[in-house]
């Protein structure tokens, strides 16, 4: 086979940071669901566990079944702006409306705030799919080099990163600060302010982005087909399965980060650094350790892409992954007053840790021009909206298995707990996510597109494009 030069990279950078925007938005809700969901269910909201635990898993589930079908309809979406752009203009300030609902504490009943707190998930989560499952496709059709794509992702997880800090760093304390003693009225004004912020940041996406790659011309539309051909996809379903396996290594150990500094590290007096000896509370302490997460993944990212430039994605997510999952494991052994160890291994796992999502979306791009090289089709729309689904899965069920351990093992917020409680949450922050890690790196030394495979791909598609007269325009 004749060797083909891969199409030079050519997207400009304002147009790669006005894209990540879009994620900052995201994200100010995606981290919050991911850390403190569980914890604002159980300890503001006053769920019991096991019914929080019901409600993670079949509120995610029937939303993660929503997301191929969005992928769908965005995929015959046809308008002046494109297929997936014009969702971040209709959609984002519904989407802020649904999420100071979601965050407010109504003065019902038990059987009031389960009617409420199920009606307010499942709307957020609706909203969050049709904004963001379009959002997340546009990745695939923003440019029709790998390199280019991988450069993007880089760029959508520094602002996703960046939005990770910030809710890290600001979120519970300013839920203290705007509420006082009423703190569910912190979280409902919080989620005001986060609103009004998304709202501005999925414009600037819409407004600095475009769509260049298309399906053929020739390509018929059949949801039956794109299913088939998605299903049937390897790579995709090898990738599928591994980001499942991820996300369950992240939200196990996510859902308890706050209880797990609540109940097993607690107040403690330190002496810091040009700070002296204070007395830190747990609400101190749990957001240094997520915002310290936030910044070494922030960090991580800006390493990756040059690191995956030199290894390969493959390699790289594997060096990484295997570090991240070590990081993770050794926390068992330790103890509450060993906290520098516990922010150190934060570090580094979240150094390593963190980065991956890159690769992830970048493969999925990857598996997208896989199809179109196979098949001479293409579903970019329903390809990401299936994967995003995988994550949406993953964290219900992660929420659940750590919701359910919890009730099993006797958790009660607000109280001291039992041994065999605090032994619960230390296993949910450490060796459990650490077993499903190496699950997830199990299946991922099967992915079959290596750095060769995606170069040949990418300069075929291009030649074949060229011949068709459908060269993509980079301007």
């Amino acid at each position: 086979m004749n060797q083909v030069n891969e199409p030079k990279q050519l997207l400009p950078l304002s147009e790669k940071i006005s894209y990540g925007f879009g994620d900052l938005g995201s994200v100010l809700y995606w981290q919050t669901f991911m850390l403190y969901f569980t914890y604002f269910y159980t300890d503001v909201f006053l769920l019991p566990a096991s019914i929080a635990a019901t409600m993670f898993l079949v509120v995610r589930i029937f939303d993660g079944i929503n997301d191929p079908l969005m992928g769908i309809l965005a995929d015959r979406t046809r308008t002046r702006w494109g297929k997936f752009r014009p969702y971040l203009l209709w959609l984002c300030v519904p989407f802020a409306v649904a999420g100071v609902l979601a965050f407010t504490v109504p003065d019902f009943g038990t059987t009031g705030k389960i009617i409420w707190a199920y009606s307010t998930f499942i709307l957020i989560m609706v909203l969050y799919t049709a904004i963001n499952i379009p959002y997340t496709a546009l990745l695939g059709v923003i440019s029709p080099n790998s390199q280019d794509r991988t450069a993007v992702s880089s760029v959508k997880f520094i602002f996703a990163f960046a939005a990770g800090i910030i809710v890290s760093a600001t979120l519970l304390p300013m839920t203290q600060w705007l509420g006082g003693d009423d703190v569910a009225q912190g979280w409902q004004y919080s989620f005001i302010i986060y609103g009004i912020a998304a709202v501005i940041f999925f414009l600037i996406a819409f407004k600095g982005t475009r769509e260049r790659v298309l399906p053929p011309k020739s390509q018929q539309s059949s949801i039956k087909k794109d299913i088939h051909e998605l299903i049937t996809n390897k790579p995709w379903v090898i990738v599928l399965i591994t980001t499942i396996m991820f996300v369950l290594f992240v939200a196990v150990r996510s859902s308890v980060t706050a209880h797990y500094f609540r109940y097993f590290i607690g107040v403690q007096e330190l002496s810091l650094p040009f700070l002296g000896t204070r007395i830190y509370s747990f609400e101190v302490l749990v957001s240094a350790y997520n915002t310290v997460g936030q910044v070494s993944s922030l960090l991580g990212v800006l390493v990756i892409l040059w690191v995956s430039k030199k290894l390969g994605k493959k390699r790289t997510f594997i060096t990484f992954f295997l570090i991240a999952i070590f990081s993770t494991g050794s926390i068992y052994i330790l103890t509450a007053d060993q906290l520098p160890i516990i922010y150190l291994l934060q570090i580094i796992g979240s150094m390593t840790g963190g980065p991956l999502s890159v690769l992830l979306w970048a493969m999925y791009a990857d598996t997208a021009d896989y199809n179109e090289w196979v098949r001479g089709r293409r579903a970019t729309g329903l390809i990401f909206s299936a994967s995003t689904m995988s994550q949406k899965f993953g964290w219900a069920i992660g929420a659940y298995i750590a919701l359910t351990l919890m009730a099993s093992v006797g958790f009660e917020p607000h109280v001291v707990q039992t041994a065999e409680s605090l032994h619960g949450l230390i296993l949910l922050f450490s060796i459990i996510p650490a077993g499903l890690g190496l699950l997830a790196l199990a299946i991922y030394l099967t992915y079959p597109l290596h750095e060769e495979k995606v170069k040949q791909m990418t300069a075929e598609l291009e030649a074949r494009r060229a011949e068709r007269g459908e060269s993509v325009d980079m301007s």
